[in-house]
């Protein structure tokens, strides 16, 4: 039997139980694998809620890391005794569990599970924003909204180390001295200034060529004034609620822009892609160009008040379940 965290239904944080589920062995092509730590993420607060539709009842959480205990018939790619980590498969949010054997990454010398469940989706959510989706260069000016979160301490290193110049948004001084200190060169705390009129400022009327926004809902209309004409609106999470209808003609009075909603899970979905997009982000942290800090620890039977406190905007950095 494995411990679990399972919801019956879709709600806020008190839908989540701490369950007992059976486990058993792997069968073809999957691997027992059982958590060191567990990472999480907004997406599991919109899988919770009803943002995005489950199946239920579902095991939340979409990201662990931990050790390979058996593997089942076909398995060649990893063992028992292999330290792995993994994103992108609903049921994390317990102590042992089976997964897809091929979706699993071994851990490099040197990163230890706790770090990998606090950069695995994270950090490869980066990596195809800033190497595919956009790819930035050295030289160019980007805004990223959430600076101070678990993905924006992450991007604020690592286009730092590109040359990049990067203006990120916080909520709080609190939050705008945590991004600070992770590689944003401006910090704009929306709360006491016009995000958009100090963009303007910065980039001297230009706008600039990219937005890359998690937020939402309350961000989505003064990032795209942000754009210099014929930009790039990335729209990759709701942490303030969906973005509403949108009238393409929008985009057309604003500059010609473009926009997009991608997701991590298109972008690893082939063997290869997951193997380059893991090594990538394994060798920029490995480089020490971009530190990995778990800034808080739950329980993993602590999982409804990490979810509050996510929600409630009380975290920076990456936040992880301890089995």
């Amino acid at each position: 039997m494995a411990n679990a965290i399972r919801y019956h239904k879709q709600g806020g944080p008190e839908v989540l139980q701490f369950e007992e589920v059976p486990v058993g062995e792997p069968g073809p092509g999957q691997a027992r694998v059982r958590h060191k730590a567990i990472g999480v993420n907004f997406v599991d607060t919109y899988q919770r809620s009803g943002l995005y539709p489950m199946q239920l009842p579902g095991t939340a959480g979409n990201e662990g890391s931990g050790v390979v205990e058996a593997v089942g018939q076909g398995v060649t790619n990893v063992k028992a005794g292999d330290r792995v980590t993994y994103t992108g498969l609903p049921g994390s949010y317990c102590d042992v569990r089976l997964v897809p054997a091929d979706r699993l990454v071994k851990l490099p010398d040197g990163v230890t599970e706790e770090t990998a469940a606090s950069m695995t989706l994270k950090g490869m959510t980066v990596q195809y924003l800033i190497h595919r989706t956009h790819a930035v260069k050295s030289g160019d000016t980007v805004l990223w909204h959430a600076a101070a979160g678990g993905v924006g301490t992450i991007a604020g290193q690592w286009l730092k180390a590109l040359g990049v110049t990067g203006i990120g948004t916080v909520g709080s001084e609190e939050k705008a001295a945590a991004a600070k200190s992770h590689g944003w060169t401006h910090v704009i705390n929306y709360n006491k200034e016009n995000f958009v009129e100090k963009v303007k400022s910065l980039t001297g009327g230009k706008g600039v060529p990219v937005v890359y926004d998690s937020v939402g809902k309350t961000t989505w209309e003064g990032s795209l004034d942000c754009l210099r004409p014929r930009g790039l609106m990335v729209s990759f999470g709701n942490a303030s609620g969906p973005v509403a209808p949108v009238n393409l003609g929008i985009l057309s009075s604003k500059g010609s822009l473009y926009v997009t909603r991608p997701t991590l899970a298109t972008y690893i979905a082939s063997r290869t892609d997951l193997e380059e997009t893991a090594k990538s982000l394994f060798d920029v942290v490995k480089s020490g160009s971009v530190k990995i800090e778990t800034t808080k620890r739950y329980k993993l039977a602590e999982a409804a008040q990490a979810h509050r406190d996510l929600e409630g905007r009380k975290t920076t950095g990456s936040v992880v379940l301890v089995p």
